[in-house]
Formats: structure tokens, sequence, C-alpha cells
């Protein structure tokens, strides 16, 4: 036996294939015709299709123009005429023990001391609630 009559069991590569049932053959494994058939095809994947449909999450939305703060419970100045004496300190725990303002969501909301054109001839002491200027005109 010399060197050039060895043969070797397996062969490195397939035979190639040519024709219908060949490995690279009539349409290069692309299927037929259209826009996917042909060479340097850029097709948009589906995906972006669909993130492209959602709506921008771009600050607040609907309530960019609301305010954070809650509103504030308006009182009538001439209802604390009715309600107290001169000099009466008012706050957020009396209006509430007097019923003029409620809880909301089991708290004390913020209350505002609003003036009417009422003429209102006695003084308060006001801690803990926010007053309007024309209240501090008249009780000043």
């Amino acid at each position: 036996m010399q060197f050039h009559n060895l043969k070797k069991n397996k062969s490195n590569r397939k035979a190639r294939q040519i024709g219908r049932g060949g490995i690279r053959g009539k349409t290069s494994g692309r299927g037929t015709k259209g826009q996917n058939a042909r060479s340097g095809r850029k097709k948009r994947p589906e995906m972006r299709d669909i993130i492209k449909r959602l709506p921008k999450l771009r600050g607040r939305g609907k309530n960019s123009l609301k305010s954070r703060l809650e509103k504030a419970f308006p009182v009538k100045l001439s209802v604390l005429d009715e309600k107290f004496a001169t000099g009466a300190v008012i706050n957020r725990k009396v209006l509430l023990e007097n019923g003029i303002i409620v809880k909301k969501a089991g708290k004390l909301p913020r209350v505002k001391i609003l003036s009417d054109k009422k003429d209102i001839k006695k003084n308060f002491q006001f801690e803990d609630v926010e007053v309007s200027e024309a209240v501090k005109k008249v009780s000043a």
C-alpha cells in the first residue's frame, strides 16, 4: 500500500446539490417573488410598528394643568360670625366640631376663610387655616 492509494472513510463536505432539491437551489431559501426575495431587503420589524402606535408618556397627561395640592375647603366669614363669639380661636379642629367642615378621606382638609360682602364686627384669631386678603383687611 502506498500513500497515494489511501482513501478517507468520510469526506469533509457534503456533495453540492443543484436543482429543486438542492441546498441553495432555485429561490435560494428565500421563498418566492416579492420584497423578501430581493437582495438588500430592509423590512421593518412588526414590533416597531406596534410600539409606534402606542401613545407617548410625557408629563402628567390629562392632569398636566391640575394642581397636585388639594383644594382648600372654603368657609365664609359670615358663617363664623353666626357660630362663634368675639375673639374666638378658629382652627380646623374647632370648625370640624361645629360641623362647618367635614373630613375628607379620614383627614382634616385644608381650610380657607373667605370674605363675603356683609359687615362683620367680630374679631377672630385664626390658627392653622388660610385667610384671604379681604378677611385680613376686615379683621385688622
